[in-house]
């Protein structure tokens, strides 16, 4: 499900993934994707004219262009740097934080 935050191109990914039995039916494609939002994002969907889409390329296209910040608004090495622990959370809930967060900074960040 995807609620506006995230990578917009995973979403599209993964969904065109669990949709292989569908073929190419670009219309059931379109019919079903509202199934996998859900928030804002599913608010956004509904509020658009779908008669806007000629087919799933247009859709993708909308879809990419209106949640792309989530990509481009990435965080850097320097913010996973200054990253603390909250005093209302354990450890393992700030290492499982500071985790997520360091895997959204572009350029990905390498192990050595």
């Amino acid at each position: 499900m995807f609620d506006g935050t995230g990578d917009p191109k995973v979403h599209l990914r993964t969904y065109c993934d669990k949709l292989v039995g569908v073929g190419r039916d670009e219309r059931i494609r379109m019919k079903l994707f509202m199934r996998s939002l859900t928030g804002d994002a599913l608010s956004r969907y509904i509020s658009q004219k779908s008669k806007k889409w000629v087919n799933w390329v247009s859709m993708e296209s909308d879809f990419m262009d209106q949640f792309r910040y989530n990509t481009e608004n990435a965080p850097d090495i320097f913010y996973i740097q200054n990253l603390k622990k909250k005093p209302t959370e354990n450890f393992r809930e700030y290492d499982t934080r500071w985790r997520s967060e360091a895997a959204k900074v572009r350029p990905a960040l390498e192990e050595k």
